[in-house]
């Protein structure tokens, strides 16, 4: 018997009315309480690395650099370029799914403690946009370089240029091109990101976002990831956020500087990507249905915390020695 029908039947007293209440919020305090607890250590303990996805070999890289001494940039920079040169991942860097035209294009940013941050757009053949997106941060006055004027700031750096179009990524697209049909799926959305975030030692926060976007996509089309404030956001007094999914949507509500925002009025890293989540499928007229959004968030305590719009998103976690996978909460269940 559910236990809305329970209540219903049942004749009960004003006492019995009473212990069933308490029941009832006991029962949905401790799925709270479940999430709250995978998400969440009390005390936590530094260092730590969070990601987007299943992604144990890029958490490993950044915790090898913190262990070692390193920074929390410099961690969550090593971190991508993992994934960035994974070309069987299909989604970040080489091998990455092309537009529509055949071209990968690579979108990337990265944020340090200071509030200092780089971003590339529309970058094509330059394996490692993370790293790219560094250099813009700390040899340029600009935030952001896209295009033509990105590589040819990668190349005057010393990135070499390589076609990013691997064999594998040419054949699925030439495949594509049969039907050209264009619809995101759910969990795919016909791409991936790595987005991470880092605590080092000394308690500060970096983080990082790339991506070769949606698989199929126009030429030129740009989404969340290399945007700051939507993609990623990090603020040292208080923690920072990075998200995945269907880009569009996290623009619309600059989700990533709304999650940290939610963690400087006091919510927990959890409440702060619930809320988020919800900014997007309350919207009028929300076809929340037929795409994904996930966002992970650590606060400058270390607790961390993860939601979705649908199931099977998930977030890699690497802290006191543990490099788990952590299956996300999420919004639609019904």
């Amino acid at each position: 018997m559910n236990r809305r029908k329970f209540i219903k039947n049942a004749s009960l007293t004003g006492a019995g009315i009473a212990i069933v209440s308490t029941m009832i919020n006991c029962s949905e305090d401790n799925a709270k309480d479940k999430q709250t607890a995978l998400n969440t250590n009390v005390k936590a303990k530094l260092p730590l690395v969070i990601a987007t996805w299943h992604v144990e070999n890029a958490t490993a890289k950044a915790m090898e650099v913190l262990e070692a001494g390193g920074n929390a940039l410099d961690a969550v920079e090593q971190g991508c370029m993992i994934e960035e040169a994974n070309e069987k991942g299909q989604s970040v860097g080489k091998g990455g799914l092309p537009d529509r035209d055949g071209h990968v294009t690579l979108d990337a940013c990265i944020m340090d403690k200071n509030g200092n941050c780089g971003a590339v757009v529309y970058l094509q053949n330059i394996t490692h946009a993370v790293s790219v997106a560094r250099k813009v941060m700390e040899d340029t006055p600009h935030v952001m370089l896209a295009g033509e004027g990105a590589k040819q700031f990668a190349i005057s750096k010393g990135f070499e240029a390589e076609d990013l179009l691997t064999e594998a990524s040419k054949k699925v697209w030439e495949e594509w091109k049969v039907k050209s049909e264009y619809k995101p799926i759910i969990n795919i959305e016909n791409h991936d990101t790595i987005g991470m975030l880092a605590i080092d030692k000394n308690g500060d926060i970096s983080g990082a976002c790339t991506t070769s976007g949606l698989a199929y996509k126009m030429a030129g089309r740009v989404g969340d990831s290399p945007i700051i404030g939507s993609g990623l956001f990090v603020d040292n007094e208080v923690g920072g956020c990075v998200a995945t999914g269907l880009g569009e949507e996290v623009v619309k509500t600059v989700g990533s500087f709304l999650v940290v925002e939610l963690m400087r009025q006091g919510k927990s890293p959890q409440e702060a990507c619930e809320e988020a989540i919800g900014r997007i499928v309350t919207k009028p007229n929300s076809n929340y249905k037929d795409f994904q959004v996930g966002y992970i968030a650590v606060n400058k305590k270390g607790e961390t915390g993860s939601y979705s719009i649908h199931q099977w998103f998930s977030m890699t976690r690497f802290q006191d020695g543990m490099n788990e996978q952590i299956q996300s909460d999420f919004y639609n269940k019904g």
